[in-house]
C-alpha cells in the first residue's frame, strides 16, 4: 500500500460522513473490519513465531547459522506469505472469499508499520516514548476500521450515499454535496475511504489544487 505524496500546488483533505447502512451492509462491515483484524493478528503471529523458535533454539546452544532464519515484516513480504496461507489456513480458508482483499491490506499494513516502529523505538531511531512489540489485537477492545484505496470508491451522485468496493452504495447521515460538487467539478479526487463498522466516519482523502 503506497503513501500518497502530494505534488506541489495540492493538498490533501479529510470528509467525514457517518454511514447508515442497511442491516445486510452493516453485517458485511463488520466482516470487513474483522477480516483486517483477523489479517493483522496472523501477521503478528507469523514474524513473531521465528522469532520464539530462535529464542528456542539459541537456549539449546543452536549455533548462530543454524537458528531459523528471521520473517521480513515488510508489507511485500506479509502479503506473498498470507496469500500463499490464507487458502489452507483453517482461519481464513472458509470465508476469506467474503470480503475484499483490502480488508486484509489494511491488516497486514498495520502489522508491517508495528513492527517498522517497534524496530526504530529498539534501534533508538524513533521519537517519542518507546514502542513494545506488536501484541494480537483483541476481538473485544479492538476498535472495527478498514481501509479502502483500490476498486470503486466514490461519491454518488444523488449526494446521500458512497460506494465501496464489494459493499456497494451506502447510504450517508449527512449529505456528500460539498465533495460531490469538488469531485464533479475536476477539482478534487478521491484517493482512499476508512472507517468502522457502522455509523462511524468515512474519510475521504483528496488533492485539490488551491488551499483546503
Amino acid at each position: 500500500m503506497k503513501t500518497f505524496r502530494p505534488q506541489p500546488g495540492f493538498v490533501v483533505q479529510a470528509y467525514r460522513f457517518a454511514l447508515d447502512p442497511n442491516a445486510a451492509q452493516e453485517a458485511a462491515l463488520r466482516s470487513h473490519c474483522s477480516a483486517a483484524r483477523a489479517a493483522y493478528n496472523w501477521a503478528v503471529g507469523w514474524v513473531t513465531a521465528s522469532w520464539w523458535q530462535r529464542r528456542a533454539e539459541e537456549s539449546y546452544g543452536v549455533p548462530e547459522a543454524e537458528l531459523t532464519k528471521w520473517r521480513p515484516w515488510s508489507l511485500p513480504a506479509l502479503r506473498k506469505a498470507f496469500n500463499a496461507a490464507k487458502r489452507v489456513d483453517p482461519r481464513f480458508a472458509g470465508w476469506w472469499e467474503e470480503n475484499s482483499k483490502e480488508a486484509y491490506s489494511t491488516g497486514l499494513a498495520n502489522a508491517a508499520a508495528a513492527f517498522g516502529n517497534y524496530a526504530k523505538s529498539k534501534q533508538g531511531k524513533r521519537k517519542g516514548r518507546a514502542v513494545g512489540m506488536p501484541r494480537f489485537k483483541s476481538k473485544r477492545k479492538a476498535r472495527l476500521a478498514c481501509r479502502f484505496t483500490t476498486g470503486t470508491i466514490r461519491v454518488d451522485t444523488d449526494g446521500r450515499h458512497v460506494t465501496l468496493p464489494r459493499l456497494g452504495a451506502i447510504r450517508t447521515h449527512e449529505p456528500t454535496g460539498k465533495l460531490l460538487t469538488r469531485v464533479q467539478a475536476g477539482t478534487a479526487r478521491i484517493l482512499s475511504s476508512h472507517g468502522p463498522a457502522r455509523a462511524g466516519p468515512l474519510v475521504r482523502v483528496l488533492p485539490g489544487r488551491g488551499p483546503a
